[in-house]
């Protein structure tokens, strides 16, 4: 699943991917709108399956990340207001998922980001993480090699 869940630098949220054209992909917003938009090989595009967190021995692949918040939330959306927390609620939070999470490459608007992708796949409905791992093979970003 994650590697159809797509973050797009620069837009809000996250993006479920619907087709492939010849040089775009046509992808569709996981919220109540749905809209669908052409993302081009300028845009630069994520699969939630290939991000990863940072710790002091390790890179835990996303899936597991949150996985650890589901069990913490108990599939509930997080109560963490991330848009208004501070530095240290951020990084006390983070702490209790991802206990060994290297504090010198992982930032606070990684943290928010993390919180808001979560309430959003919760919200959506789209909680299996176990899902979300990455698949071999998977390159969304093929396209580029086209052009």
């Amino acid at each position: 699943m994650l590697d159809t869940i797509l973050a797009i630098a620069g837009k809000p949220g996250l993006y479920r991917l619907v087709s492939r054209g010849n040089h775009n992909l046509i992808v569709e917003s996981i919220d109540a709108q749905k809209r669908r938009m052409p993302v081009f090989a300028k845009d630069q595009v994520i699969s939630l399956a290939d991000i990863a967190m940072y710790t002091n021995t390790e890179e835990v692949p996303l899936a597991d990340v949150l996985t650890a918040i589901q069990e913490k939330e108990q599939h509930q959306p997080c109560p963490l207001d991330y848009k208004k927390a501070t530095r240290d609620e951020l990084f006390a939070y983070l702490g209790e998922v991802l206990k060994d999470y290297d504090a010198d490459r992982i930032y606070p608007a990684d943290v928010k980001k993390l919180v808001q992708w979560y309430n959003i796949l919760v919200g959506a409905g789209l909680d299996d993480f176990s899902k979300l791992r990455p698949t071999q093979g998977t390159n969304i970003d093929d396209r580029k090699s086209e052009e």
